[in-house]
């Protein structure tokens, strides 16, 4: 090899780049299947407000172990079927909401009827869970559970107890439950007109 040719392969070996490798292509990622959300157990009145707020009213129900159904037909007669947490009460009472919370109830509750009214459907349901937490396990059947909205001290109160009788200011805020006109309501009396806010809110076209 020549003094020249020599020379010329020591500039090829510095200057030269060595071939990159050929770059390793990962095979793509397969996407884990997404599972579709559990599909909701039919409720009363369930067609008539939306997924979320079904949902919630299911969890609520479980934890405080009484019916779902139950629980939407009172919202359903305490808002004459609008589920709006403005509705008010047309007595004259001051209670407002999906349960018609009392003025008094409200700031136990740590907030005001006002506020209530201001709230979606959906956050009234976290007070409506707060308000009926005390009676978990005691409200099981419809009457019972009526009653912890409209008089808790009825709620363990066979159905003949009588709630209301005529000439008192509780009376004539809720005489339209008084269905037999005897001048008193019992608790199977206040019941009945939940009852069958239940019953239509089973039917076709309501129930989802």
């Amino acid at each position: 090899m020549t003094r020249n040719s020599l020379f010329a392969s020591l500039l090829s070996l510095l200057f030269s780049r060595p071939a990159r490798p050929a770059p390793v292509i990962a095979p793509p990622e397969t996407a884990a299947p997404r599972t579709a959300p559990a599909a909701l157990p039919a409720i009363a009145w369930g067609a008539m407000v939306p997924e979320p707020f079904r949902r919630k009213t299911l969890a609520i129900a479980q934890r405080l172990e009484m019916n779902p159904d139950h629980l939407m037909a009172i919202m359903a007669f305490e808002t004459g079927r609008s589920f709006d947490p403005a509705t008010t009460n047309r007595a004259g009472s001051g209670a407002t909401g999906l349960i018609q919370f009392m003025p008094a109830t409200a700031r136990a509750l740590g907030t005001s009827t006002a506020e209530l009214a201001g709230m979606s459907a959906l956050e009234q349901l976290d007070y409506v869970e707060a308000y009926l937490a005390p009676y978990r396990g005691r409200i099981g059947d419809l009457a019972s559970a009526y009653m912890a909205v409209l008089y808790p001290r009825a709620v363990d109160a066979p159905p003949d107890h009588v709630l209301f009788r005529k000439g008192s200011r509780a009376y004539k805020l809720n005489r339209g439950l008084d269905r037999r006109a005897t001048g008193q309501i019992t608790k199977a009396d206040a019941t009945a007109r939940v009852a069958a806010m239940l019953e239509e809110g089973l039917a076709p076209g309501r129930v989802a």
